[in-house]
């Protein structure tokens, strides 16, 4: 029996909620937002569905002390702030959603279940809770998305299922992410991937999803979704998540078997490498700011 604490009720969470409800693997969903109306609202819209389906997943509107009781927790709430920036837009949310992630952490100090970021900018972030918790597996989800639509993007130029295509977007969940296109194939055959192109949509897609929806909420739901079955045992197979990694957390393929991760990061060419090193630079400034800023450390 498998129980999962929901933090947060917005888009993402709401989206989070309804797979989870309509899961076979999951038995208890608690769910906890900040002022608690949203979580009290999303629990009534869920028992609904529960009822419609015949879903035998419990959902109950919980406390944060409730939820260390859960096998693991999504993270996925998100400060009240205007995001007006034009370029960088993950990253604009650090200084708005730190002092939020920071609060939760240290609701979670010893929690030994896996915890599951969402919350932008998701690297950062994963590194935040990790460090002011203390827990041992805090993964975020974003290259996994990322990694999707890049094999979407690249199916769909190419002419060919999206199945047939191998490859990895790692490094920041934001503008350094690394499209590994050295080491893509398509039906176990290397390929030249039209890289200009596949990086100017996957910079567009989120902007036309905000534009016609008003916010990304499924793709990243159903990243979620993944990252949970695999650090659960449920799944076995390789994800990209964001995960330590020379001392920050960043994203990378972590293969799981039984819920344990190794990592199985591709060869890069130098470009590739380059660029996986900016991003680490990145996000590890942004951490040493926003620690220093805060004083959490």
């Amino acid at each position: 029996m498998t129980s999962i604490g929901l933090i947060g009720a917005g888009a993402v969470g709401q989206a989070v909620g309804t797979l989870l409800t309509a899961s076979h693997w999951c038995s208890t969903v608690m769910v906890a937002s900040g002022t608690g109306r949203t979580a009290s609202g999303l629990v009534t819209d869920l028992d609904d569905m529960r009822q419609v389906t015949g879903s035998l997943v419990r959902v109950r509107h919980a406390t944060l002390t409730e939820m260390t009781a859960c096998d693991a927790v999504v993270v996925c709430p998100r400060a009240m702030f205007t995001n007006t920036a034009r370029t960088d837009i993950r990253m604009a949310g650090l200084a708005a959603n730190a002092p939020l992630i920071t609060r939760l952490a240290r609701k979670f100090t010893g929690y030994r279940g896996m915890v599951i970021m969402v919350t932008n900018p998701v690297d950062v972030m994963s590194r935040l809770f990790a460090t002011v918790s203390g827990c041992d597996t805090v993964l975020g989800v974003g290259s996994n998305t990322d990694s999707a639509r890049y094999r979407l993007t690249l199916a769909r130029h190419l002419g060919t299922p999206a199945s047939s295509v191998q490859g990895h977007v790692i490094g920041e969940h934001g503008e350094h992410a690394v499209i590994c296109a050295s080491s893509t194939t398509v039906n176990g055959q290397s390929v030249q991937v039209p890289i200009e192109e596949v990086r100017a949509e996957l910079s567009q897609r989120p902007a036309r999803i905000s534009t016609g929806i008003g916010r990304t909420r499924s793709g990243p739901a159903g990243a979620t979704m993944s990252a949970l079955t695999h650090v659960l045992g449920i799944t076995d197979g390789v994800s990209e998540l964001s995960a330590p990694w020379r001392g920050v957390w960043l994203g990378i393929p972590l293969h799981f078997t039984a819920g344990h991760p190794t990592v199985s990061m591709p060869s890069l060419n130098p470009s590739e490498a380059a660029r996986l090193q900016a991003a680490e630079t990145k996000v590890r400034t942004a951490f040493d700011h926003i620690t220093q800023e805060t004083r959490i450390r």
